[in-house]
């Protein structure tokens, strides 16, 4: 049914348990997973223009970051016997970097990990796993 599926990471706990849903769901289907990790390129507006030590140093950190959950999913991978591509995005909102890899790569699936939150925190800060669910032409499983 699956042959390709995205799995939506941040390196978050609730983006661990989506990639265990991802690799088991992948093994099970004998499919290949691509890894997304979106950074927001802009974090701050005017400081990058200022300082643009500040802007490298900030990219360089992101960097160091997905590099650590990509070498995590790769075991965890490695662990499933499933193939696992991963791609570094940069994109100002998470949902359309995520969009974008899942069209490219023609996945069957998105696999995103949702963070529980609700009330006012969930509007001010605004739902990444509910924006894709709510632009996405194909199946989204969003795990808590």
């Amino acid at each position: 049914m699956f042959k390709h599926i995205l799995l939506a990471t941040d390196g978050s706990p609730s983006a661990g348990h989506a990639a265990q849903k991802a690799f088991a769901l992948a093994r099970i289907h004998g499919a290949q997973v691509t890894a997304a990790y979106v950074v927001d390129p802009y974090p701050y507006l005017g400081i990058g223009e200022a300082n643009p030590m500040g802007f490298q140093a900030y990219m360089s950190a992101a960097q160091d970051a997905s590099t650590k959950v990509f070498i995590h999913l790769a075991d965890l991978a490695a662990a499933a016997s499933v193939p696992l591509q991963v791609r570094l995005v940069e994109n100002i909102q998470a949902a359309r970097g995520i969009l974008q890899v899942a069209d490219d790569a023609a996945v069957d699936l998105i696999v995103i990990g949702s963070h529980g939150r609700s009330g006012v925190e969930k509007l001010v800060l605004g739902s990444v796993a509910g924006k894709v669910v709510a632009q996405s032409t194909r199946p989204v499983l969003v795990v808590r």
